[in-house]
C-alpha cells in the first residue's frame, strides 16, 4: 500500500481535541491542497472559511483548534461578471448541486490533506442546526452564499481504540448497472452492522433492549416529519436557500 493509500485508510473522526495548536505552515498546505481538488468549468465555486475564534470553536465545533466552514458561494464569480458587465446566472437547483460538488471536493482533499500531516478531523453539521447564526457570527453573505459543512481540525486528547468501519459491499458499490437489493442481501446488511468486530457503530443499542442496531438508528435517530420541531427545521433550510436564490 502506497502512502497516499496508507493515509486515506487511516482517516477517521475525532471529537475530544488537546490544547495542541496546527502550525500556520501546516494550515496554509491543508488550503493548499483544498483549492486543488476538482471544480467544475474553473469555477471553485466556494469559500472557506477559517475559524480560529475559541467561543464559536467551542459552541459549533467541539473545541478543535481550527475550524473551516466550506460554503456554495457564487458572489466571486457574480461580482466578476458585474464588473465586466457581464451575466452570470445561478438563480437555479443546478447552481447548488454543480456549486456543492465543488465544495464537497474541496472539503474531502482538506482531510485528506490534514491527515497526511498527522492532523485529524471531523466533519459536521452543527451550523444549520441553530437557525444559522453562523451567517451572523462569520458574517456570510445572505444571497449566494450557503454554509454546506464544516471541519474540525486538531489533534485528539485521546487515542481512539479502533477507526470506525465502512460497509463496502451490498448496494455500496454497483457494477455495470444498478441492482435493487434482495431480501437476503438485506439482511446481510442487518447483520454486518450486529457484528462488533466490524466497528460499525459504537452505540450500546444491545443493552437499549433492540433486536439489532438498525432497529436503534431508524427508531432513535429520526425524528417523524410531521412534529413541530422537525417542520420549523425544514422550513427554516428552505428558507435560507431562498435568500440565496437557489430555489
Amino acid at each position: 500500500m502506497n502512502e497516499t493509500l496508507n493515509t486515506i485508510q487511516k482517516l477517521r473522526s475525532i471529537r475530544n481535541f488537546s490544547e495542541k495548536e496546527i502550525t500556520d505552515s501546516d494550515l496554509n498546505t491543508i488550503l493548499d491542497a483544498a483549492v486543488r481538488a476538482a471544480t467544475a468549468g474553473m469555477q471553485q465555486s466556494y469559500s472557506i472559511v477559517v475559524v480560529e475564534d475559541k467561543e464559536i470553536l467551542k459552541e459549533f465545533f467541539y473545541a478543535a483548534d481550527k475550524a473551516l466552514v466550506f460554503c456554495v458561494d457564487h458572489n466571486r464569480l457574480v461580482d466578476t461578471a458585474k464588473r465586466l458587465n457581464q451575466i452570470y446566472l445561478v438563480d437555479r437547483l443546478e447552481a447548488f448541486v454543480t456549486g456543492s460538488t465543488d465544495t464537497v471536493l474541496a472539503a474531502q482533499t482538506a482531510v485528506i490533506a490534514a491527515k497526511s500531516l498527522g492532523i485529524d478531523s471531523l466533519f459536521t453539521n452543527s451550523i444549520h442546526r441553530t437557525n444559522f447564526r453562523i451567517y451572523e457570527l462569520l458574517n456570510l453573505p445572505e444571497r449566494y452564499c450557503f454554509p454546506l459543512i464544516s471541519l474540525c481540525l486538531g489533534y485528539p486528547s485521546k487515542e481512539p481504540n479502533h477507526t470506525k468501519g465502512r460497509l463496502r459491499n451490498f448496494g455500496i458499490i454497483q457494477y455495470n448497472k444498478y441492482q435493487k437489493l434482495s431480501t437476503e442481501e438485506l439482511d446481510k446488511i442487518i447483520e454486518e452492522y450486529d457484528i462488533e468486530e466490524n466497528y460499525l457503530t459504537f452505540v450500546k443499542w444491545k443493552e437499549m433492549g433492540f433486536k439489532h442496531y438498525l432497529d436503534w438508528y431508524f427508531t432513535e435517530c429520526f425524528t417523524p416529519v410531521d412534529t413541530p420541531e422537525t417542520k420549523a427545521i425544514t422550513e427554516d433550510f428552505y428558507t435560507t436557500l431562498k435568500k440565496v436564490c437557489y430555489l
